[in-house]
């Protein structure tokens, strides 16, 4: 339980449509990023029955233990009934949310008509009964320069009336050409005032949602493409050479099922080069397209998603129009785009400032994976993907180009790549796309590749052929200083993966052992496991190898290094080959990196647990604080990793190779977009120091 309050930061609006949610979600990334336990709350909310989609939102991203229903003060009913006993059992509800948070994100109502004097002044004061700062969002577009600060003066009186403390201003939605005009308007107030331009995409529906709003079905396409936003809604009238000349990237066409023409025409472009990728067809009127086109459209087995509605041509397009698209925890485009935009627009240290959030004195996952992306962006470097057709690395490529981790170089052919990206609704346009096969510098791979195997009988015919392979043309790439890491596997094998990089790469001096370490967060810090996944049935001399890489890489990556060789005895309790091994290991440790605090053999539980260390190693410096711990072979490192991020709930980061000179990283074949996205990171890292 909290013995203290926590820091608290009110989202508030003077008016509806403002984008809050982008705001509270980034204000909510940066809180958890330095601050253990951050909690969501909604003092005022539409409805019991309906979810409040932003909550669910904020919840999907928060780091204290509160659920949905916790997280909810009152209902408009309940404030226009009685406003006075409402905010009291706001109040009451904060608070029981308060002591088990360390900073709480409170987002202000929604404009569904609150009452007498002004919402903005009901707002104002819940956030001073809750003790918190008030960050001010006003929406820009539509609005002069000088409008927005007029507005901005006349929210901050009535905050001031009811006695709020403004901490910050940031005029979101605003025409992108006005910023510094609108940052020079609100220059002189005197708080931090940040402008944000308006991103379309952040108000587009979704397929999904369009396909709802118009009471439609899917007649055919890939259901996976129903997540990419429309970003303009167009209604085929005219004939199909005219719509085929209008056509823009994210269209979704309004036409009858009769329009054969259209259809046609329309599925088509969508796959040709040289016409913008689309985001669907919604076939209106409840008419289908007769069986023999049909059974035309079928063949081409178009991926576009079509919609069936029995509305109208007006009603369709009408509900289309009036569709706005909501950020939710399923969209992690719009989750990314809104992200990317606090982070490249807002002044972070400035605000949590102004917040007045403490220090912490934990690292909780979601902290060091945003120490991760913050020192990848400080020296960005660039990463090769070789695995371009798999859809789960161009997402996270989007991803990755849009947070501006890491520059990238995807592999695969450059016409199908970019289309499929472009399919998928992911923005890969600042990434380089390279062919293997048609790639200019493949004959100088493969030359400097048949000098390097020469004494293994490596022939040129040989080695052209053997630079086709991705994972190999990736390595030769980072060997060259065309690319300063690679991250690949989510499609092949660890061997595949790595086998160039023992050819080509080769190890660090001193290391002859390539290992990896995983790099588990756990509630309230973050460990280093190694190695559990490269070396089955390490030597001693390979758990030496072992135990100081993987020292090397726990102080790379801010984790201070005190090493617990592992084993089923601890000390001098237990004999036998398996612990004589270690033993040696220990020693071998011991005398290649005299400074380093190492223990073993050693049990886990005497090696993490300091109740079990005062009883079987009372005058260790490593038992009861150990952070690094190294499995005596593959079986047991990969069983325990996997246990501790399934029972435990921790998150498996890796596993990060090391031992080579130039870093090379692996993926799981099941890694999900954030672990690709973690890796790329992890090996931009390294490679700053490579």
């Amino acid at each position: 339980m909290a013995d203290h309050a926590p820091s608290t930061v009110y989202i508030a609006s003077p008016e509806g449509d403002t984008g809050k949610s982008t705001v509270a979600l980034g204000v909510l990334q940066l809180l958890c990023a330095t601050t253990a336990r951050v909690g969501v709350f909604r003092p005022i909310t539409r409805s019991t029955t309906e979810p409040d989609y932003i909550l669910e939102l904020l919840l999907e991203h928060s780091t204290a233990d509160i659920d949905y229903a916790q997280a909810v003060g009152a209902t408009y009913e309940q404030v226009h009934a009685d406003p006075d006993a409402a905010i009291s059992e706001i109040v009451m509800r904060f608070h029981d949310v308060a002591k088990v948070c360390d900073a709480v994100v409170v987002v202000g109502s929604d404009y569904t008509d609150v009452a007498s004097p002004s919402e903005l002044r009901f707002n104002a004061r819940i956030a001073v009964n809750l003790g918190a700062a008030v960050v001010l969002v006003v929406r820009g577009s539509d609005r002069t320069p000088d409008e927005v600060r007029q507005l901005v003066r006349l929210c901050a009186d009535e905050l001031s009336q009811e006695h709020a403390r403004l901490a910050a201003v940031l005029a979101n939605r605003c025409e992108p050409t006005q910023l510094g005009d609108i940052d020079a308007a609100l220059a002189k107030f005197d708080v931090p005032t940040w402008s944000l331009p308006e991103v379309p995409l952040l108000i587009s529906p979704t397929m999904a949602e369009l396909c709802a709003a118009v009471d439609g079905e899917i007649y055919s396409g890939d259901p996976e493409l129903l997540n990419r936003e429309a970003l303009r809604i167009m209604v085929g009238g005219m004939t199909a050479e005219h719509i085929l000349e209008r056509l823009v990237e994210g269209d979704v066409v309004i036409a009858p099922g009769d329009r054969s023409d259209v259809l046609l025409s329309v599925v088509n472009a969508h796959e040709a080069e040289g016409f913008p990728s689309l985001s669907g067809i919604i076939m209106n009127g409840g008419i289908l397209p007769h069986p023999e086109v049909a059974r035309l459209m079928a063949g081409l087995k178009p991926r576009l998603p079509i919609l069936t509605t029995s509305l109208g041509t007006f009603e369709t397009a009408s509900a289309a129009y009036r569709t706005r698209g909501r950020m939710s925890a399923g969209n992690p485009r719009k989750v990314d785009t809104a992200l990317a935009l606090m982070e490249q627009q807002v002044d972070a240290a400035e605000l949590l400032r102004r917040i007045d959030v403490p220090s912490a004195t934990v690292v909780t996952p979601q902290m060091f994976e945003y120490q991760l992306l913050e020192r990848a962006r400080q020296d960005r470097k660039r990463i090769v993907l070789p695995e371009g057709d798999d859809d789960r690395v161009l997402r996270a490529a989007g991803r990755v180009l849009q947070r501006k981790i890491a520059d990238l170089i995807i592999l695969g052919d450059e016409t199908t790549v970019r289309a499929r990206a472009a399919e998928l609704g992911v923005d890969i346009s600042a990434a380089e796309v390279l062919d293997p096969r048609t790639c200019d510098e493949r004959e100088k791979f493969a030359e400097e590749y048949t000098e390097l195997r020469e004494h293994k009988g490596m022939t040129m015919e040989r080695a052209r052929e053997t630079m086709v392979d991705i994972s190999y043309f990736g390595t030769m790439m980072v060997h060259r200083g065309l690319a300063d890491g690679m991250v690949s596997g989510a499609a092949h094998t660890t061997a595949h993966t790595i086998r160039p990089s023992f050819e080509i790469i080769k190890t660090v001096p001193g290391v002859s052992t390539v290992s990896s370490v995983f790099l588990m967060c756990l509630a309230d810090r973050v460990l280093a496991y190694g190695d559990c996944a490269v070396v089955p049935d390490p030597t001693s001399e390979q758990l030496a190898d072992i135990a100081t890489s993987s020292a090397a890489t726990a102080a790379r990556f801010g984790i201070e290094p005190r090493v617990a060789m592992l084993s089923y005895s601890t000390g001098e309790s237990g004999s036998g080959a398996d612990v004589e091994k270690v033993r040696v290991a220990t020693d071998l440790v011991r005398e290649r990196a005299p400074k380093l605090l190492v223990e073993g053999p050693i049990q886990y539980d005497a090696a993490i647990e300091p109740s079990v260390a005062t009883a079987k190693l009372p005058d260790s410096e490593v038992a009861g604080r150990a952070t690094v711990f190294i499995f005596p072979d593959l079986n047991t490192g990969n069983n325990t990793y996997k246990a501790v991020q399934r029972s435990a709930g921790a998150i498996a980061i890796g596993p990060v190779l090391q031992g080579l000179r130039k870093p090379v990283n692996d993926l799981s074949r099941g890694a999900l977009v954030a672990d690709i996205v973690n890796t790329v990171a992890i090996t931009a890292i390294q490679g700053q120091e490579s």
